[in-house]
């Protein structure tokens, strides 16, 4: 006898049970426009304040000026396929302070340090989250169970 895998579910959470969620992990991706094109590059952050403080292996100039990026997360176990993402979306400012950048460069890990090792705040302004769970259903087409007609 075989078993069909387990039917999942994907719901939403509240904003802030996703800034919660971001918080506890330090990777991510960072999504920008570049020459006409979405550019995808890895990140590290940290979410202090408010917003969120991020470090990527991104050329400066492509993100100098307040543009808009969007950040995401998640964490998905290989095995079971249960867990959660995140996506923060919002105006990326880069950090040129050289000392709240000598900050950050202590703690969030990153890159060889030289062009394509940017500082960004990012300023959120949308903040989606979902959780991918096993779902309950025991595959019947209505909660009710059916009776049998009379004849």
């Amino acid at each position: 006898m075989t078993t069909s895998p387990p039917l999942r579910r994907m719901f939403e959470v509240s904003g802030e049970e996703a800034w919660y969620l971001l918080g506890g992990i330090a990777q991510g991706r960072l999504v920008y426009e570049q020459r006409d094109a979405l550019a995808v590059r890895p990140a590290t952050h940290v979410v202090e304040y408010g917003r969120l403080i991020v470090r990527t292996p991104a050329p400066s100039a492509a993100l100098f000026g307040r543009v808009g990026v969007t950040h995401h997360c998640d964490y998905i176990h290989p095995n079971t396929g249960t867990g959660w993402a995140v996506t923060t979306a919002g105006l990326a400012e880069v950090i040129t302070d050289p000392d709240v950048a000598a900050h950050y460069r202590r703690t969030l890990p990153g890159w060889a340090h030289g062009p394509h090792d940017t500082l960004l705040y990012i300023h959120p302004q949308s903040t989606t989250g979902f959780r991918f769970t096993h779902s309950t259903e025991t595959g019947t087409t209505s909660g009710a169970a059916r009776r049998p007609q009379a004849r």
